[in-house]
This record gives structure tokens, C-alpha cells and sequence, in this order.
């Protein structure tokens, strides 16, 4: 799938997104590496530690449902380009360091960097 169509995705996405405080959409696209794309949006909370953001939403929709390789992620916001935060980017460290994140304005001004130049040196424990 091109990056293009990814972030299309995730722009459509960010309409759904329960933002009542802040008003700042955000939709993401979450490419799997057998093709798969699921998306997430942020949604608010009165208890602000309880809000969860795009990118998170579209991994844990798409762990539950069993995938756990992944390409890329695509981020879309009401507000311009907007990166991952912190603790999206150490959340999506876990599964994929090398994964593509692809932000801009629009389809027209994407920037595409590694996760693990957005998080160097992330922190995960080893598995057993």
C-alpha cells in the first residue's frame, strides 16, 4: 500500500475521534505486514490520565485481533502535522523499532521516519 493511501486512511479516521476538551482530532493507520490496516483515533476522557491517543487505539485494535508485525503507522490531526507522543512512541517500540511513521499537513507533504530515529535507544525488556 502506498504511504499516500495510509494517511488518507488515517485522515477519514480522525472524524471519529471523541475529542469534547480539546477538539484536536487525530486518526491513525496502522499497517500490518501481511496488508492489513486498522485505525484509531483519540478519544478524551474527564479523567484526562484515562484519554488514549490515535496510534495506541490502532495497535491495541490491532493486537486483539492477533496481528503483531507491523510497517507502518500513518497520523492525520486537525491541527497540521503531529508526531506521536512519547508514550505512543515507546508503546509502538515494543512491536516494531524499525516501524515507518508517516506524518504531514496532507497527502501532498509526508514525512516518513523510522520509529527508532523518533525514539533512540527505547526501552523494552527481553522475552523469554
Amino acid at each position: 500500500m502506498k504511504y499516500e493511501e495510509l494517511y488518507k486512511i488515517a485522515d477519514k479516521a480522525k472524524q471519529n475521534a471523541y475529542v469534547p476538551f480539546s477538539k484536536f482530532q487525530v486518526g491513525a493507520a496502522l499497517l500490518t505486514a501481511d496488508g492489513q490496516v486498522f485505525t484509531g483515533v483519540n478519544v478524551e476522557n474527564s479523567s484526562y490520565g484515562g484519554t488514549i491517543c490515535a496510534e495506541r487505539t490502532a495497535f491495541v485494535k490491532a493486537i486483539s485481533e492477533g496481528a503483531r508485525q507491523f510497517s507502518a503507522i500513518a497520523v492525520a490531526s486537525s491541527g497540521g502535522e503531529a508526531l506521536p507522543c512519547g508514550i505512543c512512541r515507546q508503546f509502538m517500540y515494543e512491536f516494531c523499532p524499525e516501524l515507518d511513521v508517516i506524518t504531514g499537513k496532507d497527502e501532498n507533504s509526508l514525512r516518513v521516519q523510522p520509529l527508532n530515529r523518533l525514539l533512540p535507544e527505547g526501552f523494552r525488556l527481553e522475552k523469554e
